[in-house]
C-alpha cells in the first residue's frame, strides 16, 4: 500500500517532473493561459516545494487562493501539467506520434479538406505497419472506409475491396493477440499471487488452464506481438511449474525477438526490459555463469542508453532487475559480504523511487538483502529486512512471505534466541499450513528445528549430518526445488556439517561448476 503522505495524484505528478519538465510546463503556461490561470503556477510551486502533501499548509501558503477554489483549481493544473507534457514528450514516443497524425487527419476531414486526409492516413499506415501497431491501422481503416462510404473520392477503384480484406486481416490478427496477451496477463497474475506451482494439483490446474486458453494455431503465427505473448505464455507457464530450461528456452526467444527487430526495443521498451530480467533470471536458476555475466553486461549497457533513461519508468525498471540480478550473482558465488556494498545504494534508490516503485519490487529487494546478510552471518540485520516483509498486509507473493517467516525462524535459531524457536516453529507452520505452501524439505526444516534447538551446539554437528541426508534427496525433485531457490538450505548445512562458512561452502561450489562449465565448452569446441 502506497504511504499517504504520496496520496494525492496532483502532488504525484507534479513531484515525478524533471527540471526540464517542469522549466517547459512554466513556459507553456505562461504562452497559453489568460492571466486569471497564472494562478496555477502559484499552486505548482507551492505543491512542488512539499516534501509531503498536507492541505492545510498548502492553503496556509497561498492566502489568495480560498478551500472551495482549490479542488478546481487543483483539476486544471493537472490537465495542464500534462498537456504541456505532451507537447514535450511527442518525438519520444511513437504511440503519441501517430496519435498528433491521426488527429490531424481527423481535423482535415472536419474541415471538408478528405483528399488531404487521406494522404495523412497513409502516411500512418506505412508508419503504423513498420511498427506493428495494428490498434493504429484499426483506427486509421476505420476514418478511411468513413470517407469512402459518405464521399466520391475516386482515389482507387478497388478501394472498397482493399480496405475490407485488410480490415479482416488486422481484427483476426488482434484477436490472436488478444488471447495471447490475456494468456501471459493471467499466467503472470497467478505467479504474482502463489509464486510456483507447490504440488502436482497447482500444476494440473496451471496447466490446463494453459492449453484451454492457448489460441489454436498461435506457432504458426509470425508477427511481432503475436510471438512476444506467445513467448511470454510459456515462460511464466514454465516458471509457474520451475521447469527452468523451458523458462530459459522461452526468456532467450523473448530477448532475441526484439534483437532480430530492434526498431522495437524503442516501442516496446518495458517488454524488453522484463525480457532481459527474465533472462538473467533464469541464467541464476540454471547457474549458467558465463552467459549470466555477458548478459548483465549487455543489460547494464543498455540501462545507460538513451531509450532506457528518457523515461523515469525505464529507469527505475533497470534500476530493479539489474541490482536484483547483481545481488543474485552474489548468491552464485557466494560473495556475500562483497554484496552487502550494494545495500546502500539499493536503499538510497528505493527512498528516491518510493514515490513510483511497486511494492511488490520492494518487498523482493528487501528478501535478497535479508538473505545476503544472512548469508554473511549477520542475522540481527537480516531479521530487521525480513521484518519488513512479514509486518506488510498485502496480498502478494504468498511464498515470499511463507520464505520470510522461514529465514526468520533460522536466523533466530542461529542467534540462540530458542526461548522463542518453538512459540516462532508453531507460527510458521500455521502460516504455511494456512497457505497450503508446506513442502516436504520444509516440514523436515521444521522437524528438524523443533528437535534440536534445546540441544548444546558441541551436540548439533551429527544431527546436521543426518539432516543434509535426508535432505539432499530432494534437490533435484522438481516439487522441492523452490525452497533451495529461496535459500540455498542444503549450503547452509552443509556449512554446520563441514565447518565452513555458507560464502565457503558456495564458493566451492562455483569453482567446481565453472570448471565442469568449462571443460564441456572446451570439449564442444573440440568436436566443431
Amino acid at each position: 500500500m502506497m504511504p499517504n503522505r504520496f496520496s494525492d495524484t496532483l502532488f504525484q505528478l507534479i513531484h515525478s517532473l524533471e527540471k526540464s519538465e517542469k522549466r517547459n510546463f512554466k513556459l507553456y503556461i505562461k504562452r497559453s493561459s489568460a492571466k486569471e490561470d497564472l494562478k496555477i503556477i502559484q499552486l505548482f510551486d507551492a505543491i512542488d516545494k512539499l516534501s509531503e502533501y498536507d492541505e492545510k499548509l498548502l492553503l496556509k501558503k497561498l492566502p489568495s487562493i480560498e478551500k472551495p477554489q482549490l479542488s478546481n483549481l487543483k483539476t486544471h493544473l493537472y490537465k495542464q501539467v500534462l498537456a504541456s507534457l505532451r507537447l514535450l514528450k511527442t518525438t519520444e514516443n511513437i504511440d503519441l506520434q501517430l496519435h498528433e497524425q491521426l488527429d490531424y487527419a481527423r481535423i482535415l476531414y472536419n474541415k471538408g479538406l478528405y483528399l488531404q486526409s487521406l494522404k495523412i492516413l497513409d502516411r500512418i499506415k506505412e508508419l503504423a505497419r513498420s511498427y506493428n501497431q495494428d490498434s493504429f491501422l484499426i483506427q486509421v481503416i476505420s476514418l478511411e472506409k468513413k470517407i469512402e462510404t459518405l464521399h466520391i473520392t475516386r482515389s482507387m477503384q478497388d478501394r472498397a475491396d482493399r480496405l475490407t480484406a485488410e480490415a479482416n486481416e488486422i481484427n483476426e490478427r488482434r484477436r490472436i493477440i488478444t488471447q495471447l496477451s490475456n494468456l501471459a496477463l493471467q499466467l503472470y497474475s497467478w505467479y504474482i499471487k502463489n509464486g510456483h506451482a507447490r504440488n502436482e494439483e497447482d500444476e494440473k490446474g496451471v496447466k490446463k488452464f494453459f492449453t484451454e486458453n492457448l489460441p489454436v494455431g498461435a506457432h504458426q503465427m509470425s508477427g511481432f506481438y503475436e510471438r512476444l505473448y506467445l513467448y511470454q505464455s510459456y515462460c511464466w507457464y514454465a516458471f509457474i511449474r520451475q521447469d527452468f530450461l523451458m523458462y530459459y528456452r522461452y526468456t532467450q526467444k523473448w530477448v532475441d525477438l526484439f534483437n532480430t527487430q530492434e526498431i522495437m526495443i524503442s516501442v516496446e521498451t518495458g517488454h524488453y526490459i522484463k525480457g532481459m530480467h527474465n533472462l538473467l533470471n533464469a541464467h541464476f536458476d540454471l547457474r549458467n555463469f558465463k552467459k549470466f555475466e555477458a548478459d548483465l553486461q549487455q543489460f547494464e549497457k543498455f540501462a545507460a542508453s538513451e531509450v532506457a533513461t528518457q523515461h523515469d519508468n525505464f529507469r527505475i525498471q533497470t534500476f530493479v532487475y539489474i541490482y536484483s540480478s547483481k545481488i543474485n550473482q552474489h548468491f552464485m558465488l557466494g560473495t556475500f559480504k562483497e554484496g552487502l556494498s550494494l545495500v546502500p545504494y539499493i536503499e538510497e534508490k528505493l527512498s528516491e523511487y518510493a514515490l513510483f516503485i511497486d511494492n511488490h519490487r520492494v518487498l523482493v529487494l528487501n528478501y535478497k538483502i535479508a538473505t545476503l546478510y544472512f548469508g554473511n552471518g549477520d542475522y540481527s540485520t537480516s531479521i530487521d529486512y525480513l521484518q519488513k516483509i512479514i509486518n506488510n498486509t498485502g496480498d502478494l507473493r504468498s511464498d515470499l512471505q511463507c520464505y520470510a517467516r522461514l529465514v526468520h525462524l533460522m536466523a533466530h535459531f542461529e542467534l540462540g534466541n530458542f526461548d522463542i524457536i518453538e512459540y516462532l516453529i508453531k507460527s510458521v507452520v500455521r502460516f504455511m499450513a494456512k497457505m497450503q505452501n508446506l513442502t516436504v524439505v520444509e516440514e523436515e526444516m521444521f522437524r528438524f528445528l523443533r528437535s534440536t534447538f534445546h540441544i548444546s551446539r558441541k551436540k548439533l554437528q551429527p544431527e546436521f549430518v543426518k539432516f543434509l541426508d535426508r535432505i539432499k534427496q530432494f534437490e533435484k525433485s522438481r516439487f522441492e526445488t523452490r525452497a533451495f531457490a529461496y535459500l540455498d538450505i542444503i549450503s547452509w548445512v552443509e556449512s554446520k556439517v563441514y565447518g565452513k562458512t555458507m560464502s565457503e561452502i558456495i564458493k566451492d561450489k562455483y569453482q567446481n561448476n565453472r570448471r565442469k562449465q568449462d571443460q564441456a565448452t572446451n570439449m564442444v569446441a573440440m568436436d566443431v
